[in-house]
């Protein structure tokens, strides 16, 4: 089982409850899934194939594959042309990607001074743009650069909530506002 997993269960669920005033262990936020976005748009096929790769090292899992809906011609895109690619965490995945990305991949990050406090939506979801995804220990050597969003979708209806929750778990934020 995850360690971050075990520690909600075990530790920031009764701090939660505490902290926002709940007495229903069932209105404490958690967290439902995390979703990575990769967009890299036109590439070639072996720099496509390179960073499709890369995203299924970094989340254990393989990623879908984002085509575009319509041609632009100023762009020269084609529709059905591959884009992007993205994965939806879940379970197991989810706690241990949340560990890594927080207690590993954050820190590596040169001059990090946290992550920014304007990633809520209003509705307890957070996401955080990372610009090198060349920052997480899984890839030895990365050919192409390319950045991601990384989505935390909780159970929690407001931002405050949700930034608790994300607090809680380690979330590096700046200024902690």
């Amino acid at each position: 089982m995850a360690r971050l997993k075990d520690e909600y269960a075990s530790r920031m669920v009764p701090e939660l409850e505490k902290k926002l005033g709940t007495t229903n262990r069932m209105l404490v936020p958690r967290l439902q899934k995390i979703v990575i976005n990769m967009g890299f748009g036109i590439v070639s096929k072996d720099e496509q194939k390179s960073l499709v790769d890369d995203l299924a090292a970094i989340t254990g899992q393989k990623p879908q594959l984002c085509k575009a809906k319509k041609s632009i011609s100023n762009f020269k895109l084609r529709e059905g042309m591959v884009i992007g690619a993205k994965v939806t965490l879940r379970g197991e995945r989810m706690w241990e990607f949340a560990d890594r990305l927080i207690s590993v991949a954050l820190p590596r990050i040169r001059d990090f001074r946290g992550v920014s406090n304007r990633g809520f939506d209003g509705r307890g979801n957070y996401t955080l743009g990372i610009k090198e995804h060349t920052i997480f220990p899984e890839l030895l050597e990365a050919s192409a650069h390319s950045g991601m969003d990384i989505t935390f979708v909780t159970s929690s209806t407001d931002n405050k909530a949700a930034k608790e929750l994300l607090v809680s778990m380690g979330m590096p934020f700046a200024g902690r506002n």
